[in-house]
């Protein structure tokens, strides 16, 4: 049981840093200092995607599934979680590639618009 809970646990913990490396520059609109956190776990969350490799997160929590008794599951967090969600295929290089563009424009304008404003352009 314990092991379920610390699996489900690393599920809500990998699915929070998803969304920090989407959306994380959203916040560094507020507070610029977070920009040392947020920028290089958005280019991990770019690399992994970029690469085609699994999150360390991915295994574990498939280990801890298998000593709660579960089958665990093969792939990786975003095919298994996300995917099924957003898309009825598996996930593929080339969408990987996209979710890793996606990653680098979004956080690109956001990071823009600080660096704009925090430089005065445009007021």
């Amino acid at each position: 049981m314990a092991y379920l809970l610390i699996a489900d646990l690393l599920v809500v913990l990998h699915l929070a840093f998803v969304v920090f490396v989407v959306l994380g520059a959203v916040l560094v609109r507020r507070r610029p200092r977070l920009a040392w956190v947020h920028l290089p776990c958005a280019l991990w969350g770019a690399l992994i995607e970029f690469t085609g490799w699994v999150c360390p997160l991915t295994p574990l929590e498939i280990r801890f599934r298998q000593l709660g008794g579960e089958a665990g599951y093969a792939g990786d967090f975003i095919e298994h979680y996300v995917l099924p969600v957003l898309y009825p295929e598996h996930l593929s290089r080339p969408m990987q590639g996209a979710l890793g563009a996606l990653v680098l424009i979004v956080n690109a304008v956001v990071y823009w618009h600080v660096w704009r404003r925090r430089a005065g352009v445009g007021d």
